[in-house]
């Protein structure tokens, strides 16, 4: 079931098109202002008393699009902190009472429970390494296990019969209506700001791409785990608002079955939209009070129906489906101005080793990948490493950019032992690391995808979007060579391949790194596209100081740029230096002669 929620990725938060209807934008605020500020006058008490559950519902519902939708988290477990929440008023004002100190005392245990439980939840969620699919195991269980113990709590928790009859606040239906609709505004509003925000890009980025976040230096364990508790907060508010209006909680409010309805309103209403699933959870909401009496067996039917139609014909969900013809669809369409930014990363001298390799080495098993590689490389150089396929270059860059990846040895970025640091961390020692193959952010436009680039320099406010796009000289100069700067509001999967290679070598140049590695950088480019990367790599080392490490084929390219040659061959590195002494190095001939290539054959 996972598999198939998670197999389309939806687009994001983005601003209107250009051409949206503004009367239909006034139209639909108005409909929303108007069911929650005049919806007592309207609406019998029967109504409203629905609304206002749904209207909580609706904000677990919100947390759940923010997780799932925005930052590709798919998660059964809001339901257990909405049943926190709820259970906090319960268990408060049933064995303590109702008064001013009980009601602060139920509404801190509703925080700080969800808090403390969602912190522990994501440690064990996205610890490194946990792959998307335990996660989501994770927040199965939780709901389940949670609900087991309000099952054997006795007496003091109601066991499976809940907590009935406790008192609590005296508000008449229309005070509850309009609270329970304010916080949702209020939750929604926020929401929306935020998913909006160049920090809620940044969740997006994960969705799409959490490796190549990593090697941007963003800490994506802690971002998601920071997310999971502020989610659970406003999860455990809504469920103590339901469990203080309804003067009952049940197991049921923390259990797989809640869990499994606010996924599938987030799905019906269209996840990454954030309004749909909170219109989806309250018309869903509406549907099932008076439908479920008349048809029980056959609302649910309908409803499972419905949502396996709407996973499979409109990934997107029926509320943006609904709003095309209103010319409200969704689209990313800000394009900021472009700007230089004065490097903060301190200049390195000719003389300073940027990289150093000590004695590493990699296994599989058995299999040594790499035997005792010694490397060393200066700011200002650009080293080529060369090799027949097999001989292990990819290993080797990724040793130098995962602490984590080589068996034994040492190696220092800038003067920095990495140890076993992740990725992020080698990026702060300087590290920038292009892949082979374009590893970018399909979803995300060009300006978004380098201004999450920048986030280790420049924090990401969380409420709004900076109009400016500030990147380092170089970056800059990759942009407007590759005419990347006529492009910053088109979507990443929509370049050409040159673009997509130019887009990703600019993303990692705004970090302002020290060393950039680069794996195959020409691998499907054209001769005038070669070029233009070729004339980027040299200002590079030659301009700009920086140290290259390039992993390439083509030994044209390589002979252009390069400064020194590293040979390596059946995981060591076998001769280094000039790339005329390399050549002509009856050495190199044997190695690509059993490769069946020749040095200038190797493409």
């Amino acid at each position: 079931m996972a598999d198939s929620l998670t197999a389309t990725a939806p687009s994001g938060a983005a601003p209107l098109r250009r051409g949206a209807s503004s009367s239909a934008v006034l139209i639909l605020i108005a409909i929303g202002l108007f069911i929650v500020v005049g919806g007592p006058w309207v609406f019998d008490t029967y109504l409203q008393n629905i609304l206002i559950k749904a209207f909580f519902f609706a904000i677990a519902a919100i947390t759940v699009d923010i997780l799932w939708g925005y930052a590709g988290f798919l998660t059964f477990g809001q339901a257990a902190f909405f049943g926190i929440g709820a259970y906090s008023a319960g268990l408060v004002f049933t064995h303590w009472g109702f008064s001013t100190a009980t009601i602060f005392m139920a509404i801190v245990a509703a925080i700080v429970a969800g808090a403390l439980v969602a912190a522990l939840v994501g440690w064990l969620s996205f610890y490194r390494g946990a792959s998307p699919f335990f996660a989501t195991l994770i927040s199965l269980v939780l709901p389940i296990v949670l609900t087991q113990v309000l099952l054997s709590g006795g007496t003091w928790t109601g066991s499976s019969s809940g907590l009935t009859g406790y008192e609590t606040f005296d508000l008449s239906i229309e005070a509850w209506y309009w609270i329970s609709g304010g916080l949702l505004v209020l939750a929604g509003a926020l929401g929306w700001i935020f998913v909006r925000s160049d920090a809620g890009q940044v969740l997006c980025a994960i969705r799409d791409n959490e490796s190549r976040c990593t090697y941007l230096g963003i800490n994506t364990s802690l971002v998601k785990i920071f997310l999971l508790i502020t989610m659970a907060v406003w999860a455990s508010i809504a469920g103590f608002g339901y469990g203080a209006f309804s003067g009952v909680v049940a197991p049921e409010l923390t259990g797989f079955a809640l869990g499994t309805e606010l996924i599938i309103w987030v799905a019906l209403g269209g996840r990454g939209t954030l309004w749909g699933p909170l219109a989806g959870a309250v018309l869903i909401n509406v549907a099932t009070a008076y439908l479920s009496a008349s048809m029980p067996f056959a609302w649910q039917l309908i409803l499972g129906a419905t949502f396996i139609v709407v996973i499979i014909l409109f990934p997107q969900g029926l509320i943006p489906l609904a709003l095309k013809p209103l010319g409200l669809a969704l689209s990313a369409a800000i394009k900021p101005k472009l700007q230089e930014r004065p490097t903060t990363a301190a200049t390195a001298t000719p003389d300073t080793f940027a990289i150093r390799m000590k004695e590493v080495t990699k296994r599989f098993g058995s299999l040594q990948v790499l035997k005792g590689i010694n490397l060393q490389a200066k700011a200002g150089e650009l080293v080529g490493l060369i090799g027949p396929n097999g001989a292990g270059k990819t290993t080797m860059m990724r040793c130098m950019s995962d602490g984590e990846a080589r068996t034994s040895g040492t190696v220092e970025l800038c003067g920095n032992d990495i140890k076993r640091s992740p990725p992020e961390t080698c990026v702060h020692y300087g590290l920038g690391r292009k892949f082979q193959n374009a590893n970018i952010f399909e979803t995300l436009t060009v300006a978004q995808s380098l201004r999450i680039a920048g986030t280790q320099l420049e924090r990401p406010s969380l409420f709004k979007r900076d109009h400016t796009l500030r990147l380092p000289a170089y970056a800059l100069h990759v942009v407007e060579m590759t005419a990347l700067g006529a492009k910053l509001d088109t979507v990443a999967r929509d370049l050409s391949h040159g673009e997509q290679q130019a887009l990703e070598l600019a993303m990692v140049l705004a970090l302002e790194p020290r060393i950039v590695l680069l794996d195959e950088p020409t691998a499907g480019l054209t001769k005038t596209e070669r070029t233009q990367i070729g004339e980027v790599l040299s200002s590079l080392a030659h301009k700009y100081q920086l140290c290259c490490l390039l992993v390439e084929h083509d030994l044209d390219f390589v002979e252009q740029i390069a400064t020194r040659i590293a040979v390596l061959h059946q995981g060591a590195i076998v001769m280094e230096g000039s790339f005329s002494e390399v050549v002509n190095s009856p050495l190199v001939k044997t190695i690509y002669s059993g490769s069946a290539h020749t040095p200038s054959e190797a493409q």
